[in-house]
């Protein structure tokens, strides 16, 4: 399934029915008199967060979204059938935006939540609704109300407790291979991963999800590479695991490079927690692995993790770390 994590949607709720002029005529029925039935009301556009989706492909496919129209009233006072609403069914972590695509309409952030995009429009009164002493026989009756239409935009920040950033081939999607069961692309060249993938890791009986985004480089930020758009997926999260490839000839650079792009992007990013780790430590001896483990010490400001996921080293160590702060940041009761 391809991953889409932004979408173009038109809406419409459904018209009102008209009520019914119509008049009571049965032989020996001596009074007779207005019968004329309400309009149904038209059908609602929802929007539902539901469990088993993690993209917004769905909407490529379909981009209109009708709900029904109200039916009309008829005679002998018979209201007509309100329309059908319709629901449109997103992942859970969907925020919905009005056309401008800046103004925030709802966050969908737990599975079950829904809300109301677009009611639709009240039907019109049949002209029994207007009998009074002083007109006992009203020949008019209302239109039903029109829906309400409009074009919103669906973006999608994946929910996850931790997320993996850090540069192309840094050894994030083989990291999530391994203590997950997500099987992303692997492959030893830049830009292997085109978009995040979400895996579910297990330690000493704990589970938490874990985001993997397109590596950044430099210039991200005004879309140099891939950009920085996927970065709204780790947003959410509770916690950074950023990962700093041994091969790197400098990998104080590289970490710094990486950070930039975090500031220049916002959002609180670099405020959340942050593990930073020297990954793919199997290719280097063990004086080479001292003096980059020192050099990314001083430029993070503190002490790297070591690990290989290849070699499965270090894993347990990094897992429980990460474990140790989502659960401290649930316990607080904090969604950062």
């Amino acid at each position: 399934m391809k991953f889409l994590d932004e979408a173009k949607v038109y809406i419409r709720s459904g018209d009102g029915g008209a009520g019914a002029v119509s008049f009571r005529r049965e032989k020996f029925v001596e009074f007779g008199g207005p019968d004329g039935g309400d309009g149904g009301r038209g059908g609602d556009v929802w929007v539902e967060a539901v469990n088993g989706l993690n993209t917004l492909i769905d909407f490529r496919y379909q981009q209109h979204f009708k709900a029904s129209i109200g039916t009309h009233g008829m005679g002998r006072n018979r209201t007509g059938a309100n329309g059908a609403s319709v629901t449109l069914k997103v992942p859970v972590g969907t925020q919905i935006f009005e056309e401008d695509n800046e103004t925030l309409i709802v966050d969908l952030t737990v599975e079950g939540q829904r809300f109301k995009l677009a009611a639709g429009g009240n039907g019109g009164f049949g002209n029994a609704h207007f009998k009074s002493s002083t007109n006992q026989a009203p020949t008019w009756a209302n239109p039903g109300l029109v829906g309400e239409e409009k074009t919103i935009w669906l973006r999608l920040k994946l929910i996850a407790d931790a997320g993996l950033v850090g540069l192309p081939n840094a050894g994030k999607s083989t990291f999530l291979a391994t203590c997950t069961r997500a099987r992303p692309k692997i492959a030893n060249y830049p830009f292997t991963t085109l978009h995040p993938n979400l895996g579910v890791a297990t330690i000493d009986g704990a589970e938490f999800i874990l985001a993997d985004i397109p590596g950044l480089i430099e210039g991200a930020h005004d879309g140099i590479g891939l950009g920085d758009r996927f970065l709204g997926h780790v947003e959410r999260t509770r916690v950074l695991l950023h990962l700093v490839s041994a091969q790197e000839e400098d990998v104080a650079k590289a970490y710094k490079t990486v950070k930039r792009e975090l500031e220049a992007y916002g959002g609180g990013i670099t405020d959340k927690p942050e593990i930073v780790a020297l990954s793919q430590i199997d290719v280097l001896d063990e004086e080479e692995l001292k003096k980059k483990s020192k050099a990314l010490a001083k430029a993070c400001g503190q002490t790297p993790l070591q690990l290989s996921a290849v070699a499965n080293v270090g894993m347990t160590a990094t897992l429980r770390a990460l474990r140790d702060i989502i659960v401290q940041a649930k316990t607080s009761g904090s969604d950062d």
